[in-house]
């Protein structure tokens, strides 16, 4: 039953991750699904946790009838079978409590198994609208979920559930063993009622500043080099110390407080052992009860409230684990990109750009408006304009990272963002204005992180010219990149990023500032994969401030302030009028 269970969360996981990631469920249904799997196997351990806790049952009984039974008949063979069968239920209850754990442990483990691909999506795309803390946090707390449903503080809920068994034994005992343990049960609540009133407010701010301090050094270290040559440091450290002070102060008080409670209530907890006993007593020199049944009740009342206390105890655990659900919930619900999930061959037609609006989110004037053209195959064209003209943002537009607000970007009649992701990055070639690559070989750099054919890898480094720079690099393709490997120029990076743009000959190719670290011998050869490129029949875009790259270009097209002011043949619009620096700057090409 429980590796039915077990495969059956853990299939369901996979199915759901997987569908999310490709876009075939919203958000919404997502974390429907994620509830109900939830629910099922919570429902398994809840089944579990009844057997455990009449199995639990076994020592108290087990002492009611040695003091009750064998010492007064003083019978060998009752004391071995009363202890055989003891034994044998202890050794059921070992059993089922390691089922419940694998349990949660297969809870956990499904968790990461259906949410990473849909989190790590979602993660990606709030690293594009809102930046690398919003991203790194989503992937923490799907982490720490896991982590809190693998712990011993999952299970105390399920165990306290199951506390009116014990307090059916103690009225059978006795009435009033029965009382003592209702009453204790309610003070325990009232107990943990305290402590989430006087600790959830400032768990929530600690933890969020916690996290906002993070975030915010984490971005900062990220420039060590500026931090470092410029004496940055100490003023940094003072911001650091700011930030970590308000989180501190709020953990250390609500850490107090918590650690307080839990004192009390452990204290509390034995006080009614004490108790118990005490009365227990009272009831055998009355003769209302026997000495077994003493020894019973105060075993029972021990193990009646010690869920209790470990709610209480645990309670800090549960309260971070519910807000990170909550912020997993939020980040898919906002983050989640909905794409298309069928594949689309390799597109040989025009790009067309139609009506496109582009609103950024908490902004109310577009950065983009009201845009349209279009590019035949074989076509190169040319994006001038001022800086805060659009440029960049019409680039993230064309490849589909950022959704249109309005309208939309064609490319052979498919939707740019709708576009499924696999088969689109094999249509597309993009090269960012800030150049970065990703942790690995060269090689797999320009292949994309992906198993790779060695003879495009090589075509792309040639088209690229970067061939024979690698070459003389300490493991030539091999050689391991990104942070704490080889130290890359710019210019060197940048002509490994276009190695990886051009890679597998795409068909729509966009180049934003692609010259910004190039000498004149890495111009020369972008400009060379450029017009090998659009011989190849791929649309190429180009955005630049530097004059010289425009010279390959066949249309020109000049932004300002989100608009198209000048669009047509780069000989038209040279020969046009055009605002100052912009017109200087094209004729210069």
């Amino acid at each position: 039953m429980r590796d039915t269970v077990r495969k059956n969360t853990i299939s369901n996981g996979q199915n759901l991750g997987a569908a999310a990631y490709n876009g075939v469920l919203n958000a919404g249904l997502l974390i429907l699904q994620a509830r109900r799997v939830f629910t099922v196997a919570l429902l398994y351990a809840a089944l579990l946790s009844v057997c455990i806790n009449l199995l639990q049952l076994t020592i108290p009984l087990f002492m009611l009838q040695v003091h009750d039974r064998v010492l007064n008949s003083q019978s060998m063979d009752t004391l071995v079978m009363l202890t055989i069968l003891a034994i044998g239920a202890l050794v059921v209850l070992g059993v089922l409590d390691f089922i419940r754990a694998l349990s949660f442990q297969a809870m956990g483990s499904a968790v990461v198994r259906w949410l990473n691909l849909p989190v790590l999506t979602a993660a990606v795309q709030a690293s594009v609208d809102q930046g690398l803390s919003r991203a790194t946090q989503s992937l923490r707390d799907l982490t720490e979920l896991r982590s809190f449903l693998t712990s011993s503080a999952v299970s105390a809920p399920l165990d306290a559930a199951w506390s009116p068994i014990f307090l059916g034994a103690l009225f059978l005992l006795h009435p009033l063993f029965g009382l003592v343990g209702a009453i204790s049960v309610a003070l325990l609540l009232c107990c943990g009622l305290v402590t989430d009133m006087l600790t959830r407010q400032l768990m929530k701010e600690a933890n969020q500043a916690n996290i906002e301090a993070v975030s915010k050094i984490g971005a900062t270290l990220r420039h060590a080099e500026a931090i470092e040559a410029m004496g940055m440091l100490p003023a940094l450290a003072k911001r650091w110390h700011a930030l970590q002070l308000h989180a501190i102060n709020a953990l250390e008080t609500s850490g107090s407080r918590s650690k307080a409670m839990a004192s009390i209530t452990r204290s509390l907890r034995f006080s009614i052992q004490v108790v118990t006993l005490a009365g227990g007593a009272m009831l055998v020199l009355e003769q209302e009860v026997t000495p077994g049944a003493m020894m019973a009740s105060s075993m029972l009342i021990g193990r009646l409230l010690l869920p209790f206390d470990s709610v209480i105890e645990n309670w800090r655990q549960w309260v971070l684990a519910i807000a990170g659900w909550r912020r997993l919930e939020a980040a898919l619900k906002e983050d989640l990109a909905t794409r298309q999930t069928m594949p689309t061959p390799h597109s040989q037609g025009d790009l067309v750009v139609d009506r496109l609006v582009y609103a950024a989110p908490g902004l109310d004037v577009p950065i983009i408006k009201n845009i349209s053209f279009s590019l035949a195959p074989g076509e190169v064209l040319g994006i001038v304009g001022p800086s805060a003209a659009g440029k960049s943002t019409l680039a993230r537009l064309l490849v589909g990272i950022l959704k249109p607000t309005s309208g939309g970007v064609f490319l052979d009649g498919n939707n740019a963002y709708l576009w499924e992701r696999g088969s689109f990055g094999r249509v597309v070639g993009y090269l960012p204005q800030s150049v970065s690559l990703l942790e690995g070989t060269i090689r797999e750099n320009i292949a994309r992180m992906e198993e790779s054919d060695p003879y495009r890898v090589l075509e792309a480094a040639r088209l690229a010219d970067v061939h024979d720079m690698i070459g003389r690099l300490p493991l030539g393709y091999d050689t391991p990149v990104g942070d704490g490997h080889l130290t890359l120029s710019g210019g060197q990076r940048q002509r490994i990023a276009l190695a990886r743009c051009l890679y597998n000959r795409p068909r729509l190719i966009v180049l934003d500032e692609p010259n910004a670290n190039l000498d004149a011998v890495g111009e020369r050869a972008l400009i060379r994969a450029i017009d090998h490129a659009r011989s190849d029949g791929a649309i190429v875009v180009i955005i630049a401030h530097r004059p010289a790259i425009m010279q390959v270009a066949d249309k020109l097209l000049v932004l300002e302030n989100g608009r198209i002011t000048q669009f047509g043949p780069r000989t038209d619009v040279v020969a046009s009028a055009m605002p100052g620096e912009t017109r200087r700057e094209v004729v210069a090409s």
